[in-house]
């Protein structure tokens, strides 16, 4: 008889107390048979006292399998009476034993004996159970649910199945199938603890058709996989044995004939060596992967870039600089600077072949015609054209590409133009770079260092492309507003150009020869159907028009040609429309501009000169006293240096009061309000300074400052006059006011030939160094003094 038949026959001959046994990791059922490592100190001890007696030991399962030492805390209440089968002892001291599940039973008393190991009270449960069909039906649909459990497990033994058939105890089946089920601890010790066996059984239907319903889940899951491997080997096997056919019939699929096709026109380019390289490497690799992968798809847009590019085409240049200069004077009346400097360049190039492509900068204010110019640049050249504006461009990757691991990734914009232009010597045009921005995604001007750059251009290194390109045969012509807000390293690549303001002489010259003729064109007017009559012109540009450039002037006379039109449609009988003066506003309407913008001169009042991105601006300084303290009051929005510019001209008429016959108590009673009309305007800058020492000058001498005067230059504390900038602009701009008369610092001299003849002739351009020479000439019945020493 066995152990188990005679406990269960005998059960008040079950010891009340036992040695304990805490495990870890696994829960142990009644009539199951494991094998144990027992390493702890107490452990060996209880199971060597176990093995001498009884050979029975009570296994429990720790709730922390951390704790080393575990105190009643540490196991749970429940565990399992063993028998020991069999012990072997380790050299290291630690024992292995052979233990078989028994019953369960629940530890009443905890504690340590003077043996050394911890012996516990049992108490046992009374598992007998009577068969109803109520448990027999139970019992089948635990066996059941288990036989769908190993089949669909493949980590399970379908052997189990044969022993679990010939159990017939509902204790005995429950505790087999639950230490055969694969779950977490913390269920199987629920299993073990239920000590009714039908509750039992129950709770394992419960677990079995969890299992079951996710185990099918999973082997679905592992049939379509399992479905698609076997679609794409079927698809790679399939395409294999096609090329392999095909090879045989000396056919080829569409994929091998487009890597022949980038094959054949690989040799046909001549790329240079380390491109060579690099485009036969992602040959080599596109051949080697499946026509539909995503990583060939890149490979083969690359390659089509690398084809695509000028390496070695360039236009042949025209260097007949005849031809060359009836080109630019045929496009663009004056603008002298810019066709000399691109015939030197044309003369020079005929001469040595090959020079490095200049990088001219074209500042000026808008409309005055830089891009346009640019065309006619390259057209006189017989070159290609490309433009691209930097208007905005605020990420580095516009100019050097996205590098190729980001999807949708493109070479930067440097490296699509010269796709673009088809030749590797175009005039590339980077517009408008002074309105670049910059953010966290890098500093666009940065990265033109290297292109703008004749000694770094040759090797262009695109993050896309990742082999260089050669720019030094482009010729780059950037063009900007205003040189303020282009980096300071950038600006030293450029050679600058300006272009200023076209007088109205001008203005009237390009507007017969270029505008009109190609307006009507446009507007599909013949040249006898619209006629302007004498002064028509001059009245469009004084009165609709107020512009360094021709742009606006431009929409004025599309408008007028658009009026006609319509009229000439309407009116079927009228063969022509002729514009005069008096007419004008009826196709126009009231003139945008009034002629006398400026304050006259007076006493306070005295009119300067300033210079805008859009050209030169009249600038009326008008100041006021009041009885006060002898403050200064500044208005109109002035800035820091413009401010500095008031106060110093303010010390130099108060060191000079005597000599200009001013009474000195007027700068200790008398507030003096300096105020620029158009408040909203900012305006800063030191060349208004004589214009404000005249002013107040005339002030506080009470006498008048002279019409038809206007005058610029910055002012020191000693009445020192000062060189300026924009001399051309501003006398252009005191031209449109109808001054007759500017005063100008001497050092300034050098800048009359930039001033148009025409202009000079009309203009008295009077040159000063000192405030003295400037209120003699400017303020009426000044001290005799000063208009000696002019006179002499």
């Amino acid at each position: 008889m066995s152990e188990l038949d005679r406990l269960d026959n005998e059960n008040s001959k079950m010891p009340e107390k036992l040695p304990l046994l805490p495990v870890r990791d696994v829960i142990l059922y009644p009539a199951m048979v494991l094998p144990l490592s027992v390493g702890r100190e107490k452990s060996t001890r209880g199971l060597s006292e176990a093995m001498s007696s009884d050979r029975l030991i009570f296994v429990v399962t720790q709730k922390n399998i951390q704790a080393e030492d575990p105190t009643p805390n540490d196991i749970f209440n429940i565990g399992t009476v063993c028998e020991i089968l069999q012990i072997v002892k380790m050299p290291d001291g630690t024992m292995k034993a052979l233990v078989e599940g028994i019953c369960r039973a629940q530890w009443t008393d905890f504690k340590l004996n003077n043996k050394g190991f911890i012996e516990v009270g049992l108490r046992f449960f009374d598992e007998k159970i009577q068969k109803t069909p109520e448990s027999e039906a139970v019992m089948r649909r635990v066996v059941t649910l288990f036989e769908q459990y190993i089949k669909l497990n493949p980590r399970m033994p379908i052997e189990i199945l044969a022993a679990i058939g010939n159990i017939n105890d509902p204790a005995r089946l429950a505790d087999t199938i639950a230490s055969h089920l694969l779950i977490k601890n913390n269920d199987k010790q629920v299993v073990l603890e239920l000590t009714d066996t039908l509750a039992r059984l129950e709770k394992l239907i419960q677990i079995l058709t969890s299992e079951v319903e996710i185990l099918n889940i999973e082997r679905r899951i592992q049939n379509r996989v399992r479905t698609q491997m076997e679609k794409t080997q079927k698809e790679y096997y399939l395409t294999e044995q096609m090329k392999a056919i095909q090879k045989e019939l000396r056919h080829k699929d569409d994929n091998q004939k487009e890597i022949d096709e980038i094959n054949e026109k690989l040799r046909g380019i001549k790329l240079p060596k380390d491109v060579r390289l690099v485009a036969d490497k992602e040959v080599s690799r596109l051949e080697k992967m499946m026509p539909m992968s995503p990583e060939s798809a890149v490979i083969r847009t690359y390659l089509e870039w690398i084809l695509d590019l000028p390496w070695d085409k360039s236009t042949a240049d025209n260097l007949n600089l005849k031809r060359a200069k009836a080109i630019l004077d045929e496009d663009h009346y004056g603008l002298e600077k810019v066709k000399e400097r691109i015939l030197e360049y044309l003369a020079v190039l005929s001469r040595v072949k090959k020079i490095k492509g200049p990088i001219l900068c074209f500042i000026g204010p808008p409309g005055v015609g830089k891009t346009s110019i640019a065309k006619s640049v390259a057209r006189s050249l017989g070159r290609n054209f490309v433009r691209f504006s930097m208007g905005g461009v605020r990420d580095e990757a516009e100019i050097r590409g996205h590098r190729r691991t980001y999807i949708g990734s493109m070479p930067g914009k440097i490296i699509q133009s010269m796709k673009k232009a088809s030749s590797n010597n175009p005039v590339f045009i980077l517009d408008e770079i002074d309105k670049m921005a910059s953010d966290w995604r890098g500093d666009p001007s940065s990265a033109l260092l290297e292109v703008l750059d004749p000694e770094q251009n040759y090797a262009f290194a695109d993050h896309y492309l990742d082999v260089d390109f050669d720019l030094s045969n482009v010729m780059f012509i950037t063009t900007a507003n205003s040189l303020s807000n282009i980096p300071i390293t950038l600006l030293d690549r450029l050679e600058l150009i300006r272009f200023s303001g076209y007088t109205d002489v001008e203005k009237k010259r390009i507007a017969k020869d270029f505008i009109i003729p190609r307006q009507l064109k446009e507007h599909g007017l013949k040249n006898e159907e619209l006629t302007f009559a004498k002064g028509t012109l001059d009245d469009v540009i004084a009165n609709y028009t107020r512009e360094a450039g021709v742009r606006n002037l431009t929409r004025e006379i599309a408008n007028l040609c658009r009026k006609a039109a319509k009229e000439l449609e309407f009116e079927k009988k009228s063969k022509n429309v002729t514009l005069t003066p008096k007419n004008l506003g009826k196709y126009l309407g009231v003139a945008h501009y009034e002629r006398e913008r400026i304050a006259e001169n007076s006493v306070g009042v005295a009119t300067g000169l300033a210079w805008t991105e859009v050209g030169g601006e009249t600038l009326t300084i008008e100041v006021n006293k009041m009885m006060g303290k002898g403050t200064l009051v500044l208005t109109g929005k002035l800035g820091d240096v413009m401010k500095e510019s008031a106060q110093a001209a303010l010390t130099y008429v108060r060191s000079c009061a005597k000599k200009l016959g001013i009474d000195e108590e007027i700068f200790t009673k008398t507030d003096f309000h300096v105020h620029v009309p158009e408040g909203a305007v900012p305006k800063d800058g030191p060349s208004a300074g004589i214009a404000l020492a005249t002013a107040l000058s005339s002030l506080c001498m009470d006498k008048p400052v002279q019409k038809k005067v206007a005058m610029t230059g910055e002012v020191t504390l000693r009445g020192r006059v000062l060189g300026i900038g924009g001399l051309k602009e501003k006398t252009l701009a005191a031209y449109r006011e109808g001054i007759r008369k500017v005063l100008f610092p001497e050092s300034n001299k050098k800048d009359l030939v930039d001033i148009p003849n025409d202009i000079v002739e009309e203009i008295e351009m009077v040159p000063v160094s000192h405030m003295d020479e400037v209120i003699t000439l400017a303020i009426k019945n000044s001290v005799k003094k000063q208009k000696s020493v002019l006179q002499g």
